[in-house]
């Protein structure tokens, strides 16, 4: 169904005040000398520097720089619309008329590409994404499988007499291996394998408690694993 067409009194007004404000513009370039196609680009490029100051107003860019080029093109619009209304002898035109006419282009070119060309604010940068980090490469994988344990064999020798053993002194307990899951050697496994594609040589257990984030006798026994 097609949608009825409603006039919009604010809409009515601005084509109106637009296409006014263009054609004293026209009319004041005409009368610097500006002749041809060169009279209507003026209002152009008057209507459009306003235009693009308006915008980065709007997208947070620089304030001071947007509210400077804001007011110059509005006070050349507004200059023109006053000019056109008799203050002004337009059949013989002042020679700094005729000079602000003929260095618009430069001032204007010079407005635009600074609007265009300003540097973004911080707060419109894309976040950067997060880094893993040491702790989530410690949670176990649901999808990894535990490895079995190792099933000892029943031993089958004799026994041999005992003799009289000389007394030996105790051994040192050996500090115990700490417990490894099964999900951080899979993933310490894919860490050296990618350092020995990448380097040719095997990691070692500084390297691989480095990039796991682990201390340093988890490191050697997630290392005697790999090997």
């Amino acid at each position: 169904m097609a949608r009825s067409i409603r006039p919009d009194a604010v809409l009515i007004q601005a084509v109106i005040a637009g296409a006014l404000s263009f054609a004293h513009l026209h009319d004041l370039a005409a009368a610097a000398g500006q002749t041809g196609w060169k009279a209507w680009a003026y209002p152009v490029s008057v209507d459009l520097l306003l235009v693009a100051a308006w915008r980065r107003l709007r997208n947070g860019g620089s304030s001071r720089l947007a509210w400077c080029w804001f007011l110059i093109a509005l006070i050349a619009s507004l200059g023109a619309n006053v000019a056109t209304a008799g203050f002004l002898d337009l059949a013989d035109p002042p020679a700094w008329l005729r000079f602000g006419v003929a260095g618009w282009p430069a001032l204007a070119f010079l407005g635009g590409t600074l609007l265009a060309h300003a540097p973004t604010p911080a707060g419109h940068q894309s976040p950067a994404p997060p880094t893993p980090t040491a702790g989530n490469a410690n949670e176990p994988d649901p999808a990894a499988k535990p490895n079995p344990a190792p099933v000892a064999a029943p031993d089958v020798t004799p026994a041999l007499p005992a003799a009289d053993p000389a007394p030996e002194p105790a051994p040192e307990p050996l500090p115990a291996s700490p417990s490894v899951p099964a999900a951080l050697v899979e993933h310490a496994r894919k860490v050296a394998d990618a350092h020995q594609s990448r380097t040719g040589t095997p990691i070692d257990s500084d390297t691989l408690r480095a990039r796991l984030g682990v201390p340093a006798p988890m490191a050697d026994a997630i290392a005697a694993q790999l090997t």
